[in-house]
């Protein structure tokens, strides 16, 4: 199978590009230039304030006020990282995360505790600390060489904001994997939360558009009919006629809201039925093969399904197919969903047809999606979930 990730970086590894090429005059020289003559004025800055706090709190840890004291330094400490991270992305392009918040429960000592044991603060006042050095030599060269070294000013600035660069990368960045993770959970929760959101206002409206407007008709026929039930009884009869066909519609229409929230085959009978019923409705053949010898969770379940769904109404609406198919199989810890079809092409993720947002709700779960669409065609499209036996729960 090949296969391309998407624009966003869906999965996989790619080849870091070649850095642009730039003048030796440019506004990138010159951003650098001000960055490391400004060095030396944060430089003093973040030593002053990081002996300060560090001396005080420490040297009057003996008393009641020294711990919070140098608590509430490191709680500073994570201001200045946080100017020095934007200083750092306005003159130097140097992109890092901004650390999670530290937790708020836990009561004073929680509180004290979590500050004190901080990674974040402490590696900010070792990045104050040993920047006083570094600031005035950064400072001295890059004005000596503003002033006397011109044709050499452009190599010098890149390689001294090379290693302020390293310095903001190493000392200022999240702690380690854990923290950057949390930082993809909380963005990952968001998206879910959105998605859920957008659903129920999505039922919301089907049932207020649809089934209950359809009900409100029917009561307001049936109870004219009731009027005319003895007056005239076939002009009666003939309304009942209609109500019962407006009843039959409404259940259809609530059947279709619930297959959309949760169908009933999936939960009875698994993925394989419940992708051949919802292939079914699709305007092409479609040939699907269930390879699994267990169900996943009912949650990786779900996913899976609707994915897949949302897939195959692509492929009616888009495609111009004139067959597809659907393979879902397990690798490992791996759930892995497979849609082909014989279409013209071109897909995009940001061609309109839903696949960006599907993306996003994949990667909410650790999901990922790969999309393969040449112009011409084929199409396949790709989708991995994290597998969870229902024991699991």
């Amino acid at each position: 199978m090949t296969a391309d990730l998407d624009s966003a970086g869906a999965s996989g590894s790619t080849v870091a590009p070649h850095p642009p090429r730039r003048t030796a005059y440019g506004k990138e020289t010159w951003k650098e230039i001000a960055f490391l003559l400004s060095n030396l004025f944060t430089a003093v800055v973040g030593f002053v304030y990081a002996v300060v706090s560090v001396v005080l709190g420490v040297g009057l840890s003996v008393t009641v006020i020294g711990l919070p004291l140098l608590a509430l330094g490191l709680g500073g400490a994570r201001l200045i990282g946080r100017s020095e991270r934007a200083r750092a992305r306005g003159l130097l392009g140097v992109e890092v995360a901004e650390p999670s918040p530290l937790p708020s429960r836990g009561g004073f000592f929680g509180w004290l505790w979590s500050r004190l044991k901080d990674p974040v603060a402490w590696r900010t006042q070792l990045y104050g600390l040993i920047r006083l050095p570094w600031g005035i030599v950064t400072f001295t060269v890059g004005l000596v060489s503003l002033v006397l070294l011109w044709p050499v000013l452009p190599f010098i600035s890149r390689h001294l904001a090379g290693a302020d660069r390293g310095m903001v990368r190493g000392l200022l960045s999240p702690s380690d994997e854990l923290e950057r993770r949390i930082a993809e959970l909380e963005s990952d929760r968001g998206v879910v939360v959105d998605t859920a959101a957008a659903d129920l206002r999505r039922i919301e409206r089907d049932l207020h558009d649809g089934a209950q407007a359809r009900l409100v008709a029917l009561a307001m026929g049936l109870g004219l009919a009731k009027e005319k039930l003895l007056d005239d009884p076939d002009a009666a009869a003939v309304m009942v006629d209609e109500a019962h066909g407006e009843v039959k519609l409404a259940l259809q229409e609530l059947r279709d809201l619930a297959r959309g929230i949760h169908p009933a085959v999936l939960t009875d009978r698994g993925l394989s039925a419940a992708l051949s019923s919802v292939s079914a409705r699709c305007t092409v053949p479609v040939k699907v093969t269930v390879d699994l010898t267990e169900r996943p969770a009912e949650a990786i379940e779900g996913i899976a399904y609707f994915t897949v769904s949302e897939l195959l109404q692509n492929v009616s609406k888009h495609a111009c197919a004139r067959s597809a198919s659907v393979e879902v199989w397990r690798a490992k810890d791996r759930l892995l969903l497979q849609v082909r079809d014989d279409g013209a092409g071109g897909a995009r993720f940001d061609g309109g047809t839903g696949l960006a947002g599907l993306a996003e709700r994949l990667g909410s779960v650790d999901g990922l999606l790969v999309l393969d669409s040449p112009e011409g065609g084929p199409t396949t499209v790709t989708a991995e979930l994290p597998w969870r036996s229902r024991q699991e729960r």
